[in-house]
């Protein structure tokens, strides 16, 4: 079955509907507007280039006829004019006297080895020209393609940033990446081997269809014969291998997204055991990708094979035809062998037009891709950052009034919740699994929009408020710690808004209690970790990302899990360096130790996202109630694990 965004499982048939081929085509080409002046100059030394190149045939027809004419007036007696030798074969029946009659001889002379070497200097010039107007052609298609590509990497990066945090719910990772690499990728090796042949095989069909008319009207209707069944071939093998080509892109971002989870989740697949069941999947999503690959290219790849049959089937209707022609007398050996020379260049880009098929089809399927990612639904721009409403002075006083939320609009989630923080206050927020905590943080930070009520700031609504001003206001530490590669000291500094001293780092990382370990490190706060934080902990990291949010000095602090992963000791120094970062700060701190908000000024109880109590630790345990309830189970196992 399909998943979100029309992904398919692996193995299946394609879930959604035709690649829509003409459209996304359009869209491909609507791109190359802004290059308009380069591939105007493209064209013009492409078509240069190939206008010499159909010249040139037609200029070693003449060297033909020269060697001919030389060849025959040596045999002919000296002395006698074209005329009177024409009459005496014509005299003795000889079957040459027409064929003759085209021939520019003078009787007695041999071959003018000048007119021929000035012939075949005219041949060399001609062909050395149309070569480097090719080498023109080609360096402008490059880039203008490169270009293109690189507009399309940036518009896939801002594009990417402006979608809302729902579209990576619903996304597998790796199947996103896949889009913004590999099929980025493919298409610019698709247009790299397609787009300059592809413009040289039509200007070439052109010009030479011109130069065939030009010599025998007769050959020309011959070659065009064979045009339509090339059509009807290429067709009906390209109607047959589009799918399959729809089909292989979708297999590889499934199999891209299934090694990127298991490649990241490979401690969890050895613990639990799933090494084998994870081999398997892989094994049925690199067997489907096979499938599809395999037939997508065998079907293109028939096409090429069929098309030369019907190249050579015309090659021999014309140097049949041309060759009554010839001993008719209507053209010359040169015309005719200029003929032949033509209809190898007219077979051969329908042929190379028609192998194609198979790289656009696939960097089309790749571009469709692209253009869903593009076309997928953002968020709500809203004002630009310092453009949107925003308190006179930002004190950190957060009001919920009759706040509503559903992920799913049939499954309401958050109904009509109201809550006023006071500046500087601390509010815990405790209760189980899928109560609504985090989501109340994510609706404050407008990760996500609230489908009712309102959330207010100092008493603006954060709905009126650029997103940028919002969060800059707004420090996060969650549950889950994120590095990037880079240096311990670059992480720390990755929370500040500007340039930040390593006077500073130091100072946030020793108000964290990072600071002891970091200096332990081979390179200290120039050590160098990947995004994975190899080479230190799960506490560690953690201390990092606190350290990083003391830095940001903001002033709203949310805490979800913040302290999950570090040690009983290290947990109460981050406590008391919390405190101390808290003051004057308003804290949202999401905990499911209790132990760790008995302090808070206020301690939010939340059941499927409703506040059922509100009130001080001690207010909440005399009141006999779910937090009680809560605090009386993690004591009694607290007692159960020391015993």
């Amino acid at each position: 079955m399909a998943g979100p965004g029309g992904r398919m499982m692996a193995g299946g048939a394609p879930t959604e509907r035709s690649m829509d081929f003409k459209g996304s085509t359009k869209r491909l080409l609507k791109r190359f507007a802004s290059e308009k002046t380069t591939l105007y100059v493209m064209l013009v030394a492409g078509a240069l280039s190939v206008a010499l190149s159909v010249v040139g045939p037609k200029i070693l027809g003449k060297a033909t006829d020269l060697v001919f004419a030389g060849v025959v007036g040596r045999q002919m007696q000296a002395g006698t004019t074209k005329e009177q030798a024409i009459e005496g074969l014509h005299k003795s029946n000889s079957g040459l006297a027409d064929m003759l009659s085209k021939v520019d001889f003078t009787p007695g002379k041999g071959m003018d080895f000048d007119a021929i070497g000035h012939v075949l200097l005219a041949a060399l010039i001609t062909y050395v020209g149309a070569g480097l107007l090719m080498l023109v052609s080609t360096r402008l298609s490059i880039r203008v393609i490169n270009r293109v590509v690189f507009q399309m990497r940036e518009d896939i990066q801002t594009k990417l940033s402006r979608l809302p945090l729902s579209y990576f719910d619903r996304q597998k990772r790796g199947e996103v990446l896949s889009r913004a690499t590999n099929d980025i990728d493919n298409i610019s090796q698709t247009m790299q081997q397609t787009m300059g042949q592809l413009i040289n095989s039509l200007l070439t069909i052109v010009g030479v269809l011109i130069m065939m008319f030009w010599i025998s009207p007769l050959l020309a209707v011959v070659a065009l014969a064979t045009v339509p069944l090339s059509v009807v071939v290429a067709t009906k093998v390209g109607k047959r291998s589009q799918p399959q080509f729809v089909q292989q892109w979708k297999v590889t971002g499934t199999l891209n997204a299934h090694i990127e989870e298991m490649y990241t989740g490979h401690t969890l697949v050895k613990v639990f055991g799933r090494q084998e069941e994870s081999a398997r999947d892989f094994a049925e999503q690199n067997d489907a990708l096979y499938e599809a690959g395999f037939k997508a290219q065998f079907n293109s790849g028939i096409m090429q094979p069929l098309m030369m049959f019907v190249s050579n089937l015309n090659y021999v209707l014309i140097a049949v035809i041309g060759g009554l022609r010839v001993a008719s007398g209507s053209l010359s050996i040169g015309d005719v062998q200029a003929f032949i020379q033509y209809s190898r260049q007219f077979s051969m880009p329908l042929t190379q037009v028609a192998s194609m098929a198979n790289l656009v089809q696939s960097g089309v399927a790749s571009a469709e891709r692209i253009f869903e990612l593009l076309d997928a639904e953002e968020q709500d721009a809203g004002p630009a950052p310092g453009k949107g409403a925003h308190p006179e002075e930002l004190r950190g006083n957060v009001s919920l009034e009759n706040v509503s939320f559903r992920y799913d609009p049939e499954k309401p989630l958050i109904e009509d919740l109201s809550l006023n923080v006071e500046p500087g206050h601390t509010v815990a927020i405790v209760g189980p699994t899928g109560a609504g905590k985090t989501t109340l943080v994510n609706l404050l930070m407008r990760f996500y929009e609230v489908t009712g009520g309102r959330i207010a700031l100092d008493g603006v609504d954060v709905a009126t408020m650029s997103r940028a001003d919002l969060r800059s206001g707004i420090g996060m530490v969650l549950q889950d710690t994120w590095l990037f590669g880079g240096t311990i000291a670059e992480n720390i500094a990755y929370g500040a808004s500007g340039e930040v001293s390593r006077e500073e780092i130091e100072e946030a990382a020793r108000a964290a209690h990072a600071d002891r370990f970091i200096r332990t490190l081979p390179d200290g706060y120039d050590t160098v970790i990947d995004d994975e934080g190899t080479g230190v902990s799960a506490g560690e990291k953690q201390l990092i990302t606190i350290a990083r949010a003391f830095l940001s000095d903001p002033v709203i602090l949310v805490l979800d899990e913040a302290t999950s992963s570090v040690d009983t000791r290290t947990e109460v120094l981050i406590q008391k360096a919390m405190a101390r970062l808290a003051h004057g700060r308003t804290s949202f701190v999401i905990a499911h130790r209790l132990s760790t908000i008995r302090d808070a000024d206020v301690i939010l109880v939340m059941e499927n996202g409703s506040i059922v109590e509100q009130g001080t630790h001690d207010e909440l345990l005399q009141a006999q109630g779910s937090y009680a309830g809560l605090y009386a189970a993690q004591f009694a196992q607290a007692v159960a694990e020391v015993d």
